[in-house]
């Protein structure tokens, strides 16, 4: 299990009855979540919600705002600075539990006697794109939607990184990959976040359908002076289990591990934690 405990600016309140109530910043947020089967057990807190995302029968959701809040703020990660806001589809733009994932690729960034190239595949908004930057990597970061794209420019902005050797393009990843590997384009690291379900220019991709052929093709990338493979995964029916066996049987055996397990996120007081998706890591024993 990888468990992020250092996120000062964030943290989980409590859980239960499908809802997580969190703070970000200075705004306490409640947002659903599905694996949250258990009741809640600081009901007292849950009226100090800034906002409530609430389901529709119908799909999708919206917001109940309680007070006024801001357009965007800022939430700040160990010298890393990002912008969150309440979006049309619960989100707010960061993933605080990747944070265990940024240290893990920092600190193989760092020990590195040489400047990697990294790939970050799905970057939404920008997280691991701006910890492998202000860790030293340079770093192409790709993403079907260009306006996700430009909130993560405005991260790497916010985190002093705007000069930082950074390409964001708007891309399908499966057909970026092809286009890498004819060009001939190696990676030090790659890094992704596939969606359950995704739709783009190069059609439709579906985890349980196409991730296999996506880690496969990924991994010819890799060059021979690889640090690291990281696959994420928030597909509720999709163990880390697969995610591993995929990589193992696709990434190179030897003077390397694998590591996986289901992400989570510590609830303030409690011994209860918040599951949070999954990770597979595939890297090199010894770093260059």
């Amino acid at each position: 299990m990888f468990i992020t405990k250092d996120f000062t600016d964030f943290a989980v309140l409590d859980t239960g009855d499908g809802m997580k109530l969190e703070q970000w910043g200075k705004y306490i947020l409640a947002r659903p979540d599905p694996q949250v089967i258990w009741p809640k057990q600081r009901p007292d807190l849950w009226e100090r919600a800034a906002a409530v995302y609430h389901r529709s029968k119908e799909g999708g959701g919206q917001w109940e705002f309680r007070e006024k809040l801001p357009e965007r703020w800022i939430i700040r990660y160990h010298g890393l600075s990002f912008y969150v806001k309440p979006t049309g589809f619960k989100h707010t733009g960061l993933f605080p539990e990747q944070a265990v994932n940024w240290n893990f690729m920092m600190e193989r960034i760092r020990a590195c006697s040489f400047q990697p190239n990294i790939l970050n595949l799905f970057g939404y908004t920008g997280g691991a794109t701006v910890a492998c930057a202000a860790a030293g990597a340079r770093v192409t970061h790709i993403d079907a939607a260009k306006s996700i794209n430009g909130w993560a420019r405005e991260n790497l902005e916010l985190s002093g990184l705007g000069d930082a050797p950074v390409r964001i393009l708007a891309d399908d990843c499966m057909r970026f990959v092809e286009r890498e590997k004819r060009r001939g384009v190696q990676y030090d690291g790659i890094v992704m976040d596939p969606p359950s379900y995704g739709r783009s220019t190069g059609g439709v991709f579906r985890s349980n359908d196409n991730l296999y052929e996506l880690v496969r093709r990924a991994a010819a990338l890799l060059s021979d002076r690889a640090i690291f493979f990281l696959v994420n995964s928030y597909t509720t029916n999709l163990s880390s289990v697969v995610t591993s066996n995929i990589c193992r049987i696709v990434l190179p055996p030897k003077n390397s591990r694998i590591e996986h397990g289901d992400l989570a996120l510590t609830i303030r007081g409690q011994q209860v934690l918040l599951p949070c998706g999954t990770t597979t890591r595939w890297y090199a024993l010894h770093v260059q």
